[in-house]
């Protein structure tokens, strides 16, 4: 799919280009992708549906990103390093 969006750090999915088949979600090493309908996930809707009309489109896999493992489960990811830097898209 075509919905992905690359930030410096971070990558969203576009609700509205999302076709919901959940192909991506066990394909994500981290486990961070939820379907939109679980509950609680407001933040994270609006802040993927803004950051995927700013970033560029991503549609090939790539390399995770040197400190992923790392960074696995550490809290307060988001408060701590989100960058709302754009990627490098395709």
């Amino acid at each position: 799919m075509d919905c992905f969006y690359e930030g410096e750090n971070f990558l969203v999915i576009h609700p509205d280009e999302c076709i919901d088949c959940g192909v991506c979600e066990p394909e994500c090493p981290a486990n961070a992708i939820k379907p939109d309908t679980e509950p609680g996930l407001d933040m994270w809707l609006k802040l993927n549906a803004d950051f995927a009309t700013q970033w560029p489109n991503i549609t090939v896999k790539r390399d995770p990103l040197p400190d992923a493992k790392e960074m696995d489960g550490v809290e307060g990811k988001y408060e701590q390093y989100f960058s709302e830097k754009p990627g490098q898209g395709d």
